[in-house]
């Protein structure tokens, strides 16, 4: 809890700041990376930087949290620093980095603030950051004792034991630990961080959800090549794609993420767009496994059938529910098949599918799309804190309120 001087005066700079956290935080990640260059080689995601959604999303986790704090004191936003936790053991991340975090973020408000960056005021931000800090740092260590490694200590080597062209646009790798030991569990609709070495030494690093069931003996992702249009080219999953063939070796994380099936009775609505379905079949799968019985609701949206990537999975592993339907929405449908059975032309419209009291809903897919997806959930009665969601990069949902 916020100490209430540091309360009154985090309250009355919270606009100031807010108002200049996108360039605090550009300017906190130049001077980062001037002093540390082996950061955005090895550990920080190029793409997200060039494009700057990581910049906002550090600047709307900042904002929210210090809002929270002054706003609702007696809470937490345990769901925001849960997702930030998981997504930074899956990097390794360690406590000692945040005080280099500090420094630099702390220079950046200096300089842009200037003035207005009183010894009192720079001891309430000070606040701020290490309750968050802290927070964060304990949420780690604890998800580093659940996989029973040291903290940082992620990483394993694993060996590709097949790859499948889903679509031209999407490859699926099984992959088994090189030393021949048990893979790790992992929950449905947890992902692993994959490291590749590219031509120019970096070590990049970028997160995909495991597909198989948390059962299997051999793990399996989906990487989707991510083009240029709307960003830069994406150069893990450029890389994976023209090199990573059966037999190669490649470092791979622990399993995290906070998108999980909490093991209820409940009904199900389990939404996806694009290659955001792949969490989604490793639910479906274990769903199966287990015998669920509740109704459980899929709902999916693409391009067209062919851009579906594993559609054939995503049909195949909802028909082995005992009480289950699937409605998939293609923008471009196969001819004469558009809104024949479950399948319909256009975007995401739940108005005509049926959602059972008492649905717990899981989104993953673009923003624009799980947005469009909870406001009409939201319009159909099932309670906010019924509605999960992963975001696959720099979580922007935050930012963008």
């Amino acid at each position: 809890m916020l100490s209430e001087p540091s309360t009154v005066t985090v309250r009355a700079t919270l606009p100031a700041v807010g108002a200049a956290i996108g360039d605090i935080a550009d300017l906190f990640y130049r001077k980062l990376f001037a002093a540390h260059p082996k950061l955005l080689r090895d550990l920080f995601n190029r793409g997200n930087q060039a494009s700057g959604t990581q910049r906002q999303a550090l600047a709307g986790s900042i904002a929210a949290f210090a809002t929270q704090l002054v706003e609702h004191p007696d809470t937490r936003p345990d769901v925001m620093l849960g997702r930030i936790a998981n997504k930074h053991a899956s990097l390794g991340i360690t406590a000692p980095q945040y005080e280099i975090v500090h420094a630099h973020l702390f220079a950046a408000i200096a300089e842009v603030l200037g003035d207005a960056v009183t010894p009192e005021v720079a001891a309430a931000w000070d606040e701020v950051y290490w309750l968050m800090a802290n927070a964060l740092i304990a949420i780690e260590e604890r998800l580093y004792a659940q996989q029973g490694v040291a903290a940082g200590d992620v990483w394993r080597e694993w060996t590709v034991v097949s790859r499948v062209e889903d679509t031209p646009e999407v490859a699926t790798f099984r992959i088994a630990p090189s030393d021949g030991t048990p893979a790790p569990a992992f929950r449905a609709g947890q992902y692993v961080s994959v490291q590749v070495e590219l031509p120019d030494g970096a070590r990049q690093i970028r997160q995909y959800s495991l597909t198989g069931a948390p059962g299997s003996a051999l793990r399996s992702f989906s990487v989707k090549r991510v083009r240029g249009e709307a960003g830069p080219e994406g150069e893990v999953s450029g890389h994976l794609h023209a090199r990573l063939r059966t037999g190669d070796r490649l470092r791979v994380s622990a399993p995290y993420g906070d998108l999980v099936l909490d093991g209820s009775d409940a009904p199900l609505l389990l939404a996806s767009a694009g290659i955001g379905c792949t969490p989604i079949l490793s639910m479906l799968e274990h769903l199966a496994q287990e015998g669920h019985r509740s109704p459980v609701t899929v709902v999916h949206g693409d391009r067209s059938p062919a851009d579906h990537a594993l559609r054939a999975d995503h049909a195949a592993l909802t028909g082995k529910l005992s009480d289950a339907s699937a409605h998939f929405w293609y923008e471009r449908p196969e001819p004469g098949r558009a809104g024949a059975g479950t399948v319909h032309s256009g975007t995401v419209d739940l108005s005509g599918v049926p959602v059972a009291p008492g649905t717990r809903a899981y989104l993953c897919g673009p923003l624009p799309f799980m947005r469009a997806v909870r406001t009409q959930l939201l319009a159909k009665g099932v309670p906010s804190a019924e509605i999960h969601y992963e975001v696959f990069g720099p979580d922007l949902w935050l930012a963008q309120d």
